[in-house]
């Protein structure tokens, strides 16, 4: 299973092709989705300190090149957990002042 580390956090192992947005939910990450993980909001934004994944999806990328935003940030709604990865949540709920992070995103990548 691919080793899931947080920054600030902990270590966690996940089940390989886990939504990346929700192993961080799942494991203290505290990730805002406020769109539910449809690359629409960018609120789930993190930091690869390690294992950045290669590629993206499109949706990703469009996100971020219409915003400026390419090269700065990923989106944790468009990634999932198939190999080793040390990620930072750049807007944790906590800090959001908001009421909940938004509705969980499906298990599955989307749009």
């Amino acid at each position: 299973m691919p080793k899931l580390t947080i920054a600030g956090v902990g270590e966690f192992e996940i089940p390989e092709g886990t939504r990346l947005v929700n192993a961080l939910e799942d494991h203290g990450g505290e990730p805002l989705h406020r769109c539910g993980g449809y690359a629409r909001c960018t609120t789930c934004r993190v930091e690869y300190l390690a294992g950045e994944p290669e590629g993206m999806t499109e949706a990703e990328r469009a996100k971020l090149e219409n915003q400026g935003n390419l090269g700065i940030f990923r989106l944790s709604c468009q990634a999932t957990v198939d190999h080793d990865m040390h990620v930072r949540v750049l807007l944790p709920f906590s800090e959001s002042g908001l009421d909940d992070p938004g509705p969980r995103p499906e298990d599955h990548l989307t749009p």
